[in-house]
């Protein structure tokens, strides 16, 4: 059997959910395939342990989807205040104050309630799944993988594992970093595989909810505090959060190991002293870190987005907001290709979904690279070289809001003095 569709989605998590929303609002008939359904959300369950910090720019994205009422009709947290600082621990250190070497961006300063939301990835992939189904124009196909893909002239043909034909114009990759789509389109990818991996653990802690979150960057790796819901109903006085540890894979597989009471007790030791007292860890895991960008972000007919056209270190949970940002340029731009009375695979279109949304990734990524690399490390002159900037940054408002509002994506640039230093990166300029 084959259906006609204007557009194929592959892939129903948050970027592809949303983007198969945006077009059927604008009158696209869409396909979206997915091997599984978005969960189901039980209020009562412990949160997901992959948690997003959704920026304020997403947060627009998904209320102009229909979809913010509904993430926080479930559970979000927003937080106010981002702090990041040095606990490297070295006779360099002595120099600085540890007060004068860390950074805290506040939205008062910037004139907003918040920063960010920090949401469960489960939660956002139900509430965009749910605004998918409720659009006339798409068609959600669960269950189902594709399995061969045949671009024509005029059309793209899927084919699924039960045998089923999609024909599109346009055919969306938003499957994942592992796209079998991009695969099939025979895009190839840039891959760099970091040496350190993270773990993520669900912890309650002992406190009222808090309104920061913070990293704290040590020579393996950050130690980050994302705060969640309160656990009150449950357990008074307690509070949800989510914690990443990135370190070298072989001790994050010790730690993996140990019981749930002796893995508490090195956490508090390793985290620094920000850390509310922890109470109890409902579970852990841990994954690989790869920085990978497609060489092209379109084929034939064939156009990716999010993931499946790049990933970046997960240093400030910014992946999943560049997705969203490719959702909307695209959604946006093949709106215009059909007033246009153009083919929606009208290279001249996807050409410019190209030219707007690579140097943006590209800018992200490299600016994550770039404190990877800078804070990832013992040696003295980087450590003097990244507590100066830190004291710099701490000393100059206005360069601090700058880069505040960029990762909020509300200024879609960098500050000029940051991007002209990775300009000046050889091995960043690859990308």
């Amino acid at each position: 059997m084959t259906h006609a569709f204007d557009i194929v989605v592959v892939g129903a998590g948050m970027v592809g959910a949303a983007l198969a929303t945006g077009l059927g609002q604008q009158g696209f008939r869409v396909g979206l395939i997915d091997r599984l359904e978005a969960p189901a959300f039980d209020p009562d369950a412990a949160p997901d342990i992959r948690v997003s910090a959704l920026s304020a720019g997403s947060q627009r994205y998904l209320d102009s989807l229909g979809a913010w009422d509904q993430i926080t009709g479930m559970r979000s947290t927003p937080y106010r205040r981002l702090a990041v600082w040095d606990e490297t621990h070295h006779p360099l250190s002595k120099l600085m104050p540890r007060q004068l070497t860390r950074v805290e961006f506040d939205a008062a300063s910037l004139g907003g309630s918040h920063l960010g939301h920090i949401v469960e990835n489960s939660v956002t992939q139900r509430a965009l799944w749910q605004t998918a189904q409720a659009q006339d124009k798409v068609t959600a196909l669960t269950g189902l993988s594709v399995v061969a893909l045949e671009q024509g002239d005029t059309t793209a043909t899927l084919v699924l594992d039960d045998g089923q034909r999609l024909e599109a114009q346009l055919v969306v990759g938003a499957d994942g970093a592992q796209s079998k789509i991009r695969e099939l389109a025979g895009i190839g990818i840039n891959r760099n595989q970091y040496a350190q991996q993270a773990m993520v653990m669900s912890v309650r802690y002992q406190g009222p909810v808090d309104d920061i979150t913070w990293q704290g960057f040590c020579p393996s790796g950050p130690r980050a505090f994302l705060p969640l819901h309160s656990a009150e109903a449950d357990h008074p006085g307690e509070s949800w959060a989510s914690l990443v540890w990135y370190d070298a894979p072989e001790e994050l597989a010790r730690l993996k190991a140990l019981p749930e009471e002796q893995l508490l007790r090195d956490t508090q030791a390793a985290f620094p002293p920000e850390l509310p007292q922890l109470t109890h860890l409902e579970a852990r895991a841990s994954f690989p870190i790869a920085r990978q960008h497609a060489k092209r972000y379109f084929s034939g007919r064939v156009v990716l987005a999010g993931d499946a056209a790049h990933t970046i270190n997960p240093l400030a949970g910014q992946g999943v907001n560049l997705g969203f940002q490719d959702a909307q340029c695209l959604q946006g731009l093949l709106k215009e290709a059909r007033r246009a009375g153009a083919d929606l695979a009208d290279p001249a279109w996807l050409q410019q979904y190209e030219a707007q949304r690579r140097p943006a990734n590209r800018r992200m990524m490299m600016t994550m690279d770039l404190f990877y690399h800078l804070f990832s490390n013992r040696v003295p002159p980087l450590h003097l070289l990244r507590n100066l900037g830190l004291g710099a940054a701490r000393a100059l408002p206005f360069a601090r809001n700058q880069v505040a509002r960029y990762a909020m994506g509300i200024d879609e640039r960098l500050p000029p003095g940051l991007s002209q230093l990775i300009d000046r990166i050889p091995g960043l300029r690859q990308l």
